[in-house]
């Protein structure tokens, strides 16, 4: 079941993600890994809530997987 990356609530430290990076949004070249920061201040971003993985990689959640 894949969940939503729009709204800060489904995201916390520690979550496997799937985010888009920067460089990759025409693409839409998808990374996968652990949160380690959300960045993104307001409960809902249209685009993704922005985060920070473990390595330390930044992007916007597409989708939390379980």
């Amino acid at each position: 079941m894949l969940i939503s990356g729009t709204e800060r609530k489904n995201i916390k430290p520690g979550v496997r993600v799937n985010i888009i990076q920067k460089p990759h949004q025409r693409t839409g070249q998808l990374t996968e890994g652990i949160v380690k920061d959300i960045l993104t201040k307001s409960p809902v971003h249209h685009r993704g809530i922005k985060v920070r993985l473990e390595n330390g990689i930044i992007g916007r959640v597409q989708e939390v997987l379980e």
